[in-house]
């Protein structure tokens, strides 16, 4: 083994870090309080901000704090159709109006939604990419559980109280455009973090991947490998439970419900 290779640099190198110094902030739900649990609370969209590295815009809110005499700024997931000076409600008694944060046990089945918690007070897990939904498809009143279909086709359960924002993000349809030239892709990254360009594994001498070297770009031994290997080999399909086409009917434990 020569080099150490990209993925074990990684772990340790500073350069690849996330660029987070002109990030707006993180984008989250309001703290759950006893006005969200019993009633609903009141907040303002005072502007709509683009967020470097994020698809989506988001929406600066300005809520009155219940017990202080002073205003909270929250940034929330502009969901579409949002506009500033637009009034949100979030809290168990809020309505069913696009923007407003409500418990998954107060919003009917079938309805969209997006910024859902994994669990109660964790502020939003799912469904936060620009121009992703998840759907409510059935209540459990027995068990107090909501099952949902998330942006990624699989079927989720989650406890029903958890909250959610009503609609979808906006900023969909920002993959239909191509990037067409490398100075795109280049910014597009540039503000995210350092993994762009892609050299392929193949590409490289043999010093600086498993892959590496040949008189032709070739593997040369199965792509294939265990989980326990030293980490300068873990390169390819790692420990991979099948590899191949897909073929036939997918079966999956999701189609059953």
């Amino acid at each position: 083994m020569g080099k150490y290779v990209q993925a074990q640099r990684k772990g340790k190198s500073p350069i690849f870090k996330a660029h987070v110094r002109t990030r707006k902030g993180a984008v989250k739900l309001r703290s759950i309080d006893y006005a969200e649990k019993h009633g609903y609370i009141r907040g303002v969209v005072k502007d709509i901000i683009h967020d470097p590295g994020r698809g989506a815009p988001i929406a600066k809110v300005q809520f009155q704090n219940p017990y202080r005499f002073k205003r909270d700024t929250e940034l929330l997931i502009a969901t579409e159709g949002m506009y500033t000076g637009q009034f949100i409600y979030c809290g168990k008694k809020a309505d069913l109006v696009v923007g407003n944060v409500l418990p998954l046990s107060s919003v009917p089945e079938g309805t969209i939604v997006c910024n859902v918690e994994a669990k109660l007070g964790d502020r939003g897990a799912f469904a936060r990419g620009s121009g992703c939904f998840a759907a409510v498809v059935t209540h459990d009143e027995d068990k107090g559980t909501t099952r949902l279909r998330l942006p990624s086709g699989g079927k989720k359960t989650v406890p029903s109280h958890v909250r959610a924002q009503i609609g979808v993000v906006a900023g969909g349809g920002r993959t239909d455009k191509p990037l067409l030239k490398a100075g795109n892709a280049y910014h597009k990254y540039r503000v995210k973090r350092n993994c762009w360009p892609k050299i392929r594994g193949v590409a490289k001498n043999p010093v600086e991947h498993p892959f590496g070297g040949g008189n032709h770009q070739h593997i040369g031994s199965p792509s294939t490998v265990a989980g326990d290997r030293p980490a300068g080999r873990k390169v390819g399909l790692i420990a991979a439970r099948r590899t191949g086409r897909l073929r036939g009917v997918k079966k999956t434990a999701q189609d059953k419900d």
